[in-house]
């Protein structure tokens, strides 16, 4: 039974941690979860407002509008290139938008310069999709960077937080690694333990599970939600993996064109009458695309005129 069957069949009763130091964190259920994915009550953590971004004459997001409510997990999925980076891009303030606005909870955060950003960015973590290691640093590096810049533990203190997350992670076997020295999963749990390491009050993920297998997958998964479980965090999931989206999503919002076109529970997605959503999660081509396809392959030189030889065994 998966870790998510389990909170529905018996939700946990919240219980109260101090977070003055690294690591604490205010466990807590959702079962007052409403039934597009958020808190029933409480200020936004995210608002993005009628957000448009292009890059020279490529238009990315036409007018996105998007609330995230606190403690909850929020999928963001759709088809390569619809905007699903660039709109977390912009939550962290790593892109500024061509017109629109983002807050974070009551702070317009759009308009700051870069040093002002820096109080938000520290409750902000960012798992990447490259998980985006130093490679020159150890596993222990890696992690205690952001412990250095931004806390003024000692060196035992970081040395105990490190270790802290590597076991949250399930990895706390690697910490004198290099990353070249570990597997892709393990790259992305060490960037998760990394992601954490302040006690960040959102967790931003950006295809946590590319490039892993289903099993390698299935971990992140999880951790996914005993991370969401153990801290007082709302999480952002950015994802084509259709069942890391089901599993995970509290909420889910489908983005195409630069705009969104769905945004609800996951079951009412899965039973969306629009035809767009549908050809998403069956997996489709579309005519246009399929036509494309047969018209690059009659232009292309190398293609085939005769019919190939068989092979001989």
């Amino acid at each position: 039974m998966t870790l998510r069957e389990r909170r529905q069949r018996s939700p946990s009763s919240p219980s109260v941690h101090d977070r003055s130091t690294p690591g604490a964190g205010a466990l807590r259920g959702r079962e007052d979860a409403d039934p597009a994915g958020g808190s029933a009550s409480g200020t936004p953590v995210v608002r993005l407002v009628d957000l448009h971004k292009s890059f020279g004459h490529q238009r990315v997001l036409r007018g996105v509008s998007i609330e995230f409510r606190p403690g909850s997990v929020t999928v963001i999925m759709g088809p390569s290139g619809c905007g699903k980076s660039v709109t977390l891009k912009h939550i962290v303030g790593l892109l500024r938008p061509d017109a629109g606005e983002v807050w974070f909870e009551e702070q317009r955060v759009d308009r700051l310069r870069d040093e002002a950003l820096g109080p938000i960015r520290r409750q902000i973590g960012f798992l990447f999709q490259q998980s985006a290691l130093f490679d020159s640093m150890s596993v222990r590096e890696n992690i205690g960077f952001p412990l250095i810049e931004h806390t003024r533990l000692d060196r035992h203190g970081r040395e105990t937080r490190i270790r802290e997350v590597l076991a949250m992670v399930g990895l706390a076997e690697v910490i004198d690694r290099m990353p070249a020295d570990l597997s892709g999963g393990q790259r992305k749990r060490v960037a998760l333990a990394r992601a954490i390491v302040l006690s960040p009050r959102l967790m931003l993920y950006d295809e946590p599970t590319t490039g892993l297998d289903p099993i390698r997958a299935d971990v992140i998964n999880e951790l996914i939600l005993r991370l969401q479980d153990r801290f007082e965090m709302s999480s952002i999931v950015v994802t084509h993996d259709l069942t890391s989206a089901f599993k995970v999503g509290d909420r889910i919002v489908m983005l195409y064109d630069g705009r969104v076109i769905f945004d609800g529970a996951p079951e009412r997605c899965r039973a969306s009458e629009d035809p767009t959503v549908q050809r998403f999660l069956r997996g489709e081509a579309t005519e246009d695309e399929l036509a494309g396809l047969a018209q690059q392959r009659e232009q292309s030189p190398t293609t085939r005129t005769s019919p190939r030889r068989p092979r001989t065994p």
